[in-house]
């Protein structure tokens, strides 16, 4: 199956505020994006999306009818939520380096808990015998596709980018989903 996973265009959030399931608008335009990016899509494929309005803004401009789905949303940072990374109590961002996959935020989830929900979803896909599916969320979620499409060490794909409205395609196999790295 062919996934095309598109970030979410820039939210309307100052710079160096954590946020993951809050639910913000845009300080970009959802349908300058979704011309750019509707001829490198295929006319056809179904058209998923986090409900945060950063990506269902999105996914509207290219999709008359997109359907939502929860697992798509970013991670839950709990209490970190809204909060400036530099006012984060330095012992907790600590603990969090030092176990990325398993420590939650006070009142979040986890990276391996994020990882779960959004592998189970793509599993969902897959049984369907979808041959093609767009994505539009957020780059944790990105980063977990990623991670499991390319088999990266930790080391590798906690560090990926994905810019603003960014697109990128990955060929998905059920023997991905095998693997239990989560």
């Amino acid at each position: 199956m062919q996934l095309y996973l598109i970030r979410h265009p820039r939210p309307a959030v100052a710079p160096g505020i954590c946020y993951g399931r809050t639910d913000l608008g845009l300080a970009d335009d959802a349908a300058a994006c979704a011309r750019r990016l509707a001829p490198l899509l295929p006319a056809r494929a179904p058209v998923y999306t986090s409900p945060l309005e950063r990506c269902r803004a999105l996914a509207a401009a290219l999709h008359a009818s997109p359907r939502i789905d929860a697992r798509l949303q970013e991670m839950h940072f709990g209490a970190w939520e809204m909060q400036p990374w530099d006012r984060i109590d330095r012992a907790a961002l600590d603990a969090w380096a030092a176990a990325p996959l398993h420590y939650a935020p006070p009142g979040g989830e986890s990276v391996a808990a994020l990882g779960r929900r959004v592998l189970a979803f793509i599993g969902e896909l897959g049984a369907a015998g979808h041959e093609a599916a767009v994505l539009v969320t957020h780059a944790g979620v990105m980063k977990v596709v990623a991670a499991r499409v390319r088999d990266l060490p930790e080391t590798e794909w906690l560090g990926l980018r994905f810019d603003y409205g960014e697109l990128v395609r990955m060929v998905w196999s059920d023997a991905q989903i095998a693997r239990s790295q989560w």
